[in-house]
Order: C-alpha cells, then structure tokens, then sequence
C-alpha cells in the first residue's frame, strides 16, 4: 500500500471516529437536557404542591382560632364553676376525675352528669354549626389518669389498670352525652365523629421541676381535630404517586 492511500485510509478511520463520538455527545447532551427538564417540570410540582399545602395550612388555622374564640364565647363565664379550661388548641379540659366519677369507677358523679348536661348540647351547637361541622374530623372524648394506682405490684401494673379504668370512663361519658335528648337532631353527625379514647397515665401533667402533678393528671378532656392534616397527607400522596409510577418497572 502506497503512502497516499494509507494517509487517506487514516483520514477515513479519523473523520468516522471523529463522527461517531459527536454522535455520542449529541445523545449524552439530548438527555442531560430531557433530565433537565424533568427535574424542573418535578420542581415546579413540588412548589405548587408546597403552596397547596400552606393554603391549606393558613386555612384551618384561622378556622382554629375562629372556632377558639366561638368556644370561648359560649363558655367563658360557665368554665370556672365547671374547673375547666379551653386551650386556644380546641381542647376543654375537666380536671381532677376524682371529682368527676366514682373513685375507682366509671359511674359518673351527679355533679358531673349535670355539667355534661349543661355543656355537651351547647358544645354540639357550636361544633356543628354551619361554618365548622364540614371541617371537624373528629370530636374525641379522652380520658387521663396520674400514673398511681394503690396496691400495684409494678408500673406496668398500674398503667393497665389506669388503662382499663380511663377507658371505661371516656366510653360511660360518650354514652351519656350521646343518649341526651338535646342532641338528638345531631346524632348521625356524632356517631360519625365522636370518638372515646382511654390514654391511661401516658400523657401525665408535670411540675415546675418535672414531676408529676396526679391531681392535674386526672382529667378528661373533650378535644376537637380538624380535617386539615388528612387533606395534607392526600397531598403528599398526590406528591408521592408519580415517583412510585416513574420507579416501576
């Protein structure tokens, strides 16, 4: 083979070498812009998804602070004679169950029975009324204990038991204020919302210096839960499912 034609075979081989790796540069530039793309189009989802979730969040937290003062309203001068307070995060609490049921019992004391009377149908009122009965999730009924129990023999022990009774007291309380006659027009809405919860001595009320206070500990407290945070979780799913589609095979 003469000089010339291996020069110009040379010249061959380097322009299709040459050819061939801008072929592979366009392709790796083609799809570092589609990857461009996807992460803008994912990051303006996300700030969308992010601006829905603060609306929401703006929302009921002026649906909280509206409910809070209709609450406080109704109750202000009736909460002292009752030893309960309203916390602007929608919870009455009635302190010390020791005075409110039978020690040891889930029979409500008379007193008690004629508070949640007085209380309970003007309590529905309120929750029920037209600007808050769609946005209520949930009317829970709890009931706390202090962590003491005489004659246990362990911790474990008393907490069951505390159990146990707070349990039975929350749902001795729902029957009674759900069988009241003032709230009848309201019934189909409670039975959908109103819920009993015994949560026992595991939330208990401290001291200054971290102890425990069991005379505040012992409580039964009617809070209310808006639907705001299962509509942010419906978000976030919304959020998630194109990211589980996208890693399917």
């Amino acid at each position: 083979m003469s000089s010339l034609d291996q020069n110009q075979e040379e010249e061959t081989l380097a322009g299709e070498e040459g050819a061939h790796w801008i072929s592979v540069s366009d392709l790796m530039a083609g799809l570092m812009m589609v990857f461009l793309l996807v992460a803008v189009v994912f990051m303006v989802i996300v700030q969308k998804e992010s601006e829905r979730m603060r609306e929401v969040a703006e929302i009921y937290q002026d649906l909280r602070e509206a409910l809070y003062e209709d609450l406080l309203e109704e109750f202000e001068e009736d909460l002292p004679g009752w030893g309960a307070e309203l916390s602007p995060d929608l919870v009455i609490t009635f302190q010390d169950s020791g005075a409110l049921y039978e020690i040891g019992s889930a029979n409500l004391r008379p007193r008690f029975a004629e508070i949640l009377e007085e209380f309970f149908p003007r309590y529905v009122g309120v929750i029920t009324s037209e600007e808050y009965r769609e946005d209520i999730e949930e009317v829970r009924i709890e009931g706390h204990t202090s962590s003491e129990w005489t004659n246990a023999v362990s911790e474990n022990d008393a907490y069951i038991n505390n159990m146990r009774l707070s349990q039975a007291r929350t749902r001795s309380s729902l029957e009674y204020v759900i069988n009241l006659p003032e709230v009848n027009a309201e019934e189909d809405w409670l039975k959908r919302n109103l819920t009993a919860n015994g949560l026992s001595s595991s939330q208990p009320i401290l001291n200054p210096d971290g102890s425990e206070n069991s005379e505040l500990s012992r409580r039964v407290e009617f809070r209310v839960r808006t639907d705001a945070d299962s509509r942010i979780r419906a978000i976030l799913e919304e959020q998630r499912r194109p990211l589980q589609e996208a890693e399917e095979p």
